[in-house]
């Protein structure tokens, strides 16, 4: 045999032996799973950004409510006469009908103004100044927490309520300030004073915001009403045909018994 032939069938029998079936690989590596390191690692994502969200300032905290009512608050009509007073309007079905009552009387009352009210029913705040009854500024959306707010929002909150009266009756003096369910606050007293606003509460609450029967209310003002009192009804914030009823006798009563007064 030749050398060259005696060479190539040497060289084949040891790629034979070897098992070398896949070019490119060794050995060791053919037939082989591949390695955990030969498998190629995927590119993590990469996390979308949250976008920035508007966030609006916390609240500042409300004040404690004071366990008793601060001291100055007006409570006597300011002679022997009674002294009404109506709260929440005005109001577009309730009060032109206490308005036409009083006037029926010949007597004047005092009229605790809702800012948005004021706004809203313009011609109203110019009838109850036209015909001669006193204004009280009662907070611009019945806040009953306003005394417990921060300074700043009680003066706004006045003085904006303030504006709306005084747009529909630019001359006409607005010289108390009733807060919403009686929940005075000694700041609230500062800020109203400085307005030029006396705290305006009341004597007689016969609860007609709850909707009692006119008998009721009837009963309730009478047994409580003296020489001095103030008298404290509503002309609006719902339905007032109880309180409607009962003072077309209480009205007249009132003023046969004590005479009714305006707030001195």
């Amino acid at each position: 045999m030749r050398p060259r032939a005696v060479l190539a069938l040497a060289l084949g029998l040891v790629l034979l032996l070897t098992g070398c079936g896949e070019p490119g690989k060794t050995p060791s590596q053919a037939g082989a799973p591949p390695s955990a390191s030969a498998v190629p690692t995927p590119t993590p994502k990469p996390k979308p950004r949250p976008s920035p969200s508007r966030t609006t300032p916390p609240k500042p905290k409300l004040r404690p409510l004071p366990k008793t009512l601060p001291a100055g608050l007006h409570r006597t009509s300011g002679d022997r006469g009674v002294a009404l007073t109506f709260d929440d309007g005005p109001d577009p079905r309730y009060t032109p009908q206490i308005l036409d009552q009083l006037r029926a009387a010949h007597v004047t009352a005092t009229f605790c103004l809702v800012g948005k009210q004021a706004k809203r029913y313009p011609q109203l705040v110019a009838r109850i100044v036209r015909e001669g009854h006193q204004l009280c500024n009662h907070s611009w959306r019945h806040d009953i927490n306003l005394g417990r707010r921060p300074l700043a929002e009680i003066r706004a909150d006045l003085v904006r309520t303030n504006q709306a009266i005084r747009a529909a009756a630019p001359r006409a003096p607005i010289t108390w300030f009733r807060q919403p369910g009686g929940r005075w606050t000694a700041e609230e007293l500062i800020v109203a004073r400085q307005l030029g606003l006396r705290p305006l509460h009341w004597s007689v609450d016969p609860q007609d915001w709850e909707h009692p029967p006119a008998k009721t209310i009837i009963k309730r003002v009478t047994a409580a009403t003296h020489h001095g009192s103030i008298v404290l009804m509503h002309d609006a914030g719902g339905d007032r045909t109880q309180t409607m009823a009962a003072c077309r006798r209480l009205i007249p009563d009132l003023k046969r018994r004590y005479g009714i007064s305006r707030l001195r």
